[in-house]
Parts: C-alpha cells; sequence; structure tokens
C-alpha cells in the first residue's frame, strides 16, 4: 500500500485530480476500450471533481471515453432528488464535462428490486472488464461507500442498513433533520472495491485520524473496514497532515521518505 502524505486539502486534491487525469489520459481510452472509473460522493470529493473541471475546460483531459461507476445511492430517492448521488454528481462533476449520459451507472434508489438492481450493477462492472481505478473517500469510523464497521471484507453491491451516527452526519443534506435520512442505501460492496486495478482513498482532516492510523498501522480487521486496502496490490492512501496526525513519527518520516525518493 502506498501512502501519500500532503499538507493540506488544497493538496491532497490537487494530488489527486492530477493522478487520477494521469491515469485516464495515460490509457488513452477510446470507445471500444473506455477508462473504467469509479467514484464516491460525499464532501471530501468536491474538491477533486473542480479540479477535474478545470482540467477538462483546459483541453489537458476528456471523459469522452471514460466510464464512471458511483459508489452509491440512498434507497427511496428520486434521481432528481437534491440529496441523491444522481444530483449530487451531476452538480459536481456530470453536467460540466464531455460526458455521455451512456457511459454513467448509478444505482437506483427507487428500484422495485434492490437484489437485482445491485446484482446487474456487479454484472454491468464485470462485462465492463472491471473498474480501472476506484476512488473513495473515508469515513471517521472507517467506512468505505457505506461500507460501515463489521461490514464483510468480501461484500459485494447490497443493500446497507446506515448506522445512527451516519444518519446523523447525512443529516445536514436533509435540512439537518434526520428523520428524513432514508435507514437504507444501496452501497457497492468492499470487495467490488477491492476488485479494481488500482484503488486511491482520500482522508482529509483531524477527524479522520484515527481511521488513518487504523488503515496503515494496524491489522486487517472489518471494525475498520478501510484497514482492506492493505491488502491491495495497487492501491494508495492520500491523506493531509492533520489526518496523519495520530501516526507514530517514525512512521511518518518512513513514509515521507519514501515520497520523496519516488519516481
Amino acid at each position: 500500500m502506498r501512502v501519500v502524505i500532503k499538507n493540506d486539502y488544497e493538496d491532497v486534491t490537487d494530488w489527486a485530480a492530477t493522478y487520477i487525469a494521469y491515469k485516464i489520459n495515460r490509457a488513452r481510452p477510446t470507445p471500444s476500450k473506455p477508462f473504467i472509473l469509479g467514484l464516491p460522493m460525499g464532501d471530501t470529493p468536491k474538491g477533486v471533481y473542480k479540479k477535474l473541471v478545470e482540467l477538462n475546460h483546459k483541453g489537458k483531459l476528456s471523459f469522452a471515453n471514460v466510464i464512471i461507476f458511483c459508489m452509491n445511492e440512498f434507497v427511496g430517492l428520486d434521481a432528481k432528488a437534491p440529496q441523491s448521488c444522481h444530483s449530487y454528481m451531476n452538480e459536481y462533476l456530470l453536467k460540466h464535462v464531455d460526458t455521455k449520459a451512456s457511459n454513467i451507472y448509478i444505482l437506483d434508489g427507487k428500484t422495485k428490486n434492490y437484489e437485482k438492481e445491485c446484482s446487474n450493477f456487479e454484472l454491468a462492472i464485470k462485462q465492463k472488464g472491471g473498474i480501472d481505478l476506484f476512488v473513495g473517500g473515508v469515513g471517521e469510523d472507517g467506512h468505505i461507500a457505506f461500507n460501515e464497521p463489521f461490514s464483510s471484507l468480501s461484500s459485494l453491491t447490497r443493500v446497507k442498513t446506515l448506522t445512527t451516527e451516519t444518519m446523523k452526519a447525512k443529516a445536514k443534506l436533509f435540512d439537518d433533520d434526520i428523520t428524513k435520512v432514508p435507514h437504507t442505501v444501496l452501497t457497492v460492496g468492499v470487495g467490488t472495491i477491492m476488485a479494481a486495478k488500482e484503488v486511491l482513498f482520500l482522508a482529509t482532516g483531524k477527524n479522520k485520524a484515527k481511521a488513518t492510523k487504523s488503515a496503515i498501522e494496524e491489522g486487517v480487521n472489518h471494525k475498520w473496514p478501510v484497514s482492506a486496502l492493505q491488502m491491495h496490490k495497487h492501491g494508495i492512501y492520500l491523506c493531509d497532515e492533520d489526518a496523519a496526525s495520530k501516526l507514530e513519527k517514525e512512521t511518518i518520516i518512513y513514509l515521507k521518505d519514501i515520497e520523496r525518493n519516488a519516481y
């Protein structure tokens, strides 16, 4: 697992956007061989999306041959609801770049058959040849997508019940009224994410410090789903100084030294 520690949120988002653009451009995607990208919603990636839009507008990055799979959706929400993944992705990325509607895959929160919706999502990923790069944020409790503590590390896309703490965190999207927050979501599983050819996790702020320590210095444990990244052949954990603040001093020195000498 590669660990990259940057100064602050701005540096993290700049590094992430640059890396995503590099991977897409290096692949030279075509209509017959598109680049398959997994993307999250949430606060952390907003800065990344802003920078990706800027690169697109400068002609340095195209999404024309990029297929996007989005991580999750609230059960019961219409695609047009402002809190939906559909609305979020459209607001922060899709409507600003040269994407094609046929290349966007987002789970349907209004489906009448959740099991089929989830299995079809997994099938679509498989039919496209798998995810080339899966990008995700890290929750305070170490959750990735909506795979909260004690989620199976081999889980696939499924219906997931939210914890009260997660619902409290998401209440800001629902007029700060937790009673309006759906109790369940459709989410890719830990196994879905780890099956990607490459995974990039983002963590910023002191509230992610414990999760970062668990991800990097402690063992793989389903109490901290993010720790599964340790088992990935091409996993990158990208964080800022605040998120890295609980790491041992020797760990930070070691990790920064490796990055300093990276080529």
